[in-house]
């Protein structure tokens, strides 16, 4: 299957079944496929056609969904922008994907080099009808930046073989059906709110809610009246629910639970959470790469606090050693990952995809077990990963952006503990011979280069970075003597 004919099928099968709805109205199944068509003859008029790249940088929001569906009829692939980017990451998006037109918010300043159409601007009128959607499994349905350990984000190619594969097991394990309806809270330019929030709700032929940006004021609201049965949100979204005021008690009657991942979650936050409450939170473990998820604990028998829960149906899970042998119960190894939703590979970089995919194992870099019943616990994270409220964060683009300041001779960027983010960035710099750094110069460089989630907490100015034996920047020193976590900004 192809997702492009996805509309087809829920306006034959329940013209007037919810499909989509955001703050501004919601869409029948019927009325939806009526706007994929529109939008479809849009992008045509521009230009698109097979093989070309679609970048979007918006906001949640209906429009996001309808363009999905539209550039897919094309034969054309979507890249999500995060509109918290700077100019300078989102042409090296743009650049990278080749894009051929770039999709903004009303009112934003154009980007040279790529054609641009406001979101405002999509066609609307209605149109009779449009080409047959294409069957073609193996054309490119997302390409998803993630950060890489050289600092350079790369593009991971998901075809619609993946994302099909994904949202079936998604829908199987979830156990969705036609009366689900999902809130969407997470991020659509991220895999997770693409893929689980959006595609498998609407191959499972339930409803879906977008939400605006998470507000902790407004969230059990949402739920009170859109009376979703499921979410999904990070380990910090979480947390601030959970330390809202005693006297905050939901009607959450309507929702059978809530699914936790991107970053780890305690058990001791989890079970808070479901006690307060009253419905589960399903811990899972996934990355882009294998097209967002790749374990969960089930919504059917034991959830195992502590375990990022067991296999989706149709992946394997091993732990290997450095040689690639397969280790026992309860050994420590890195996780592999083999499936159907296991990327096509990084744009235009096959050497990274020859490292990350041998024999059609997704060798993620992280660190776990698995029990003799297949629950995967994870014990730490390849790299120097940061993960702050979800998002992942690999300090070598940091150090890049600090160490290119002539009064940086080094630097290193580890992730200490906060109680609200999980991590927040914090980054130790060593000046050159004969130079003074300037710590608020090294702030306002990195607000020009680097999104603001990416960014230094503090900088702390040292006279030698601590090695190890070999010369090696020794960041598990530096996190063992930053003990405390600095105030967060």
């Amino acid at each position: 299957m192809n997702f492009a004919s996805l509309p087809d099928r829920r306006a034959d099968l329940d013209p007037h079944g919810p499909a989509v709805s955001d703050a501004t109205g919601s869409l029948t199944n019927a009325q939806f496929l009526n706007r994929v068509r529109t939008a479809t003859r849009h992008l045509h008029y521009r230009g698109i056609g097979p093989r070309d790249f679609v970048a979007l940088k918006l906001t949640n929001r209906t429009e996001f969904v309808v363009l999905l569906f539209a550039t897919w009829r094309l034969g054309a692939t979507i890249t999500p922008v995060n509109p918290a980017l700077t100019d300078v990451e989102i042409v090296r998006q743009l650049a990278d994907s080749a894009a051929r037109l770039l999709v903004v918010e009303d009112g934003t300043t154009l980007m040279g080099g790529v054609a641009t159409l406001a979101v405002g601007d999509l066609h609307d009128a209605p149109v009779a009808a449009d080409p047959a959607p294409p069957s073609d499994t193996s054309a490119p349905a997302l390409l998803i930046y993630t950060s890489g350990t050289t600092g350079v984000p790369k593009g991971v190619v998901l075809d619609h073989t993946n994302v099909v594969a994904m949202a079936e097991m998604g829908a199987h394990a979830l156990q969705l059906g036609p009366a689900d309806r999902c809130l969407l809270i997470l991020p659509l330019f991220h895999v997770n709110g693409i893929v689980v929030s959006v595609l498998t709700p609407l191959l499972a032929g339930a409803s879906v809610v977008i939400a605006g940006r998470f507000d902790p004021r407004t969230f059990f609201g949402l739920v009170e009246s859109e009376r979703p049965t499921f979410f999904s949100a990070v380990p910090t979204i979480y947390s601030i629910l959970a330390a809202l005021p005693d006297d905050v008690r939901p009607d959450t009657s309507s929702l059978r639970f809530g699914i936790c991942g991107a970053a780890p979650a305690s058990a001791e936050l989890l079970t808070r959470f479901e006690d307060r409450y009253g419905f589960p939170l399903l811990e899972g473990y996934g990355l882009s790469e294998g097209t967002c998820a790749s374990t969960l604990n089930p919504v059917s028998g034991p959830r195992r606090t502590g375990t990022v829960g067991i296999a989706f149906p149709g992946q394997e899970i091993r732990i290997v050693d450095a040689n690639g042998t397969e280790m026992g119960p309860g050994v420590d190894g890195e996780v592999v990952v083999r499936g159907p939703n296991v990327m096509r590979g990084y744009l235009g970089r096959p050497e990274d995809t020859a490292r990350t995919v041998v024999d059609g194992w997704l060798h993620t870099g992280d660190v776990g077990h698995l029990d003799p019943e297949g629950y995967l616990t994870l014990v730490g994270r390849s790299k120097d990963m940061i993960i702050r409220g979800g998002e992942n964060i690999y300090p070598k683009e940091i150090e890049d952006v600090l160490a290119g300041d002539p009064s940086v001779l080094e630097a290193a960027v580890i992730g200490v503990p906060d109680t609200i983010w999980g991590e927040v960035v914090v980054a130790y710099v060593q000046p050159t011979p004969g130079s003074t750094v300037d710590p608020a110069a090294l702030h306002a460089l990195c607000a020009r280069k680097l999104s603001r989630y990416k960014r230094p907490t503090t900088i702390v100015v040292v006279d030698a970075i601590a090695k190890n034996a070999v010369g090696k920047i020794d960041k598990a020193a530096l996190r063992a003597a930053h003990t405390t976590a600095p105030a967060t900004s």
